[in-house]
């Protein structure tokens, strides 16, 4: 994850909290309109939130803010895990992933 400081006039506060380098809460306009970003990196994963009050966050939105927040090297994923495990608190709001623990492994490029 890119050190978040450079996104500072953004930054909002939550819980009485500005955050850090890599943790925070972020109100940022792409191609106007307004998402609110949380970016986090505790147990071990990157992760960053990304929501609108009315749309879901497209695939456009989500590689913008893929290049806001994370290094162009880095592998970051979106996940569908088993219904089971589902956690909706927020009917339009994305998630991107990446684990610090280990790599994400990827088809060739080829394939993509």
């Amino acid at each position: 994850m890119k050190n978040l400081n450079s996104l500072n006039h953004s930054r909002g506060s939550l819980h009485g909290q500005r955050g850090d380098e890599h943790n925070g809460v972020f109100n940022i306009k792409i191609d106007g309109k307004a998402y609110t970003i949380v970016a986090s990196n505790g147990g071990e994963w990157e992760h960053v939130s990304v929501s609108n009050k009315k749309h879901v966050p497209s695939w456009r939105i989500m590689c913008r803010v893929k290049d806001m927040f994370f290094e162009s090297d880095e592998v970051v994923m979106q996940l569908h895990p088993a219904k089971r495990n589902y956690v909706n608190i927020h009917e339009n709001c994305l998630h991107l992933w990446r684990p610090l623990a280990a790599g994400i492994p990827v088809p060739p490029a080829i394939f993509v």
